[in-house]
């Protein structure tokens, strides 16, 4: 089983989110090198506590959006 950590931009915070509803995972963080790191901290902490059986792996899916006003 892959885990997908989702990675948006909040422009209205000014932080980076990550989220993954399969193991309920909600971050938050100024820095996106800060978010990863406290999402490979609290990720397995999150797989043992739940009971989620066969992860393999964890992936990153970032998705930025920033829109400019003139």
């Amino acid at each position: 089983m892959d885990i997908v950590i989702n990675i948006v931009w909040d422009d209205e915070a000014s932080v980076y989110i990550a989220t993954c509803d399969d193991i309920g995972l909600a971050l938050e963080s100024e820095s996106y090198d800060m978010l990863i790191q406290r999402v490979k901290e609290a990720a397995p902490e999150l797989i043992r506590l739940n009971n989620i059986q066969g992860c393999t792996s964890m992936s990153f899916l970032t998705q930025e959006r920033r829109v400019a006003c003139a």
